[in-house]
């Protein structure tokens, strides 16, 4: 039985691994967990905020609502992003 390790992380190489191919396979999955995670958060957030009794449609001002308030998360989201990332490079040590 194969257990797919080399395949998952480029190995197919003669069983080596590459630590690059690793990498970009690990930040890609950080990647998708984040936006999960956002994704997870905003609609509970904004479910509990604009829907007031759960039923099989949503109404005109559920739908505005939830419209406007995953704009604010998402725009809230990008400028937290925005300024963490800043904050990044500018502490990020510099190489000679």
């Amino acid at each position: 039985m194969e257990s797919g390790f080399g395949s998952d992380f480029g190995g197919a190489g003669g069983g080596k691994l590459d630590p690059g191919a690793i990498m970009e396979q690990v930040k890609v999955q950080i990647a998708v967990a984040n936006a999960q995670e956002l994704l997870q958060r905003m609609t509970d957030k904004c479910f509990r905020k604009c829907i007031g009794k759960p039923g099989g449609s949503l109404d005109n001002s559920e739908q505005k609502c939830i419209a406007m308030c995953m704009d604010r998360y998402m725009d809230a989201w990008n400028t937290v992003s925005s300024a963490y990332n800043s904050r990044l490079q500018r502490n990020e040590p510099r190489h000679c």
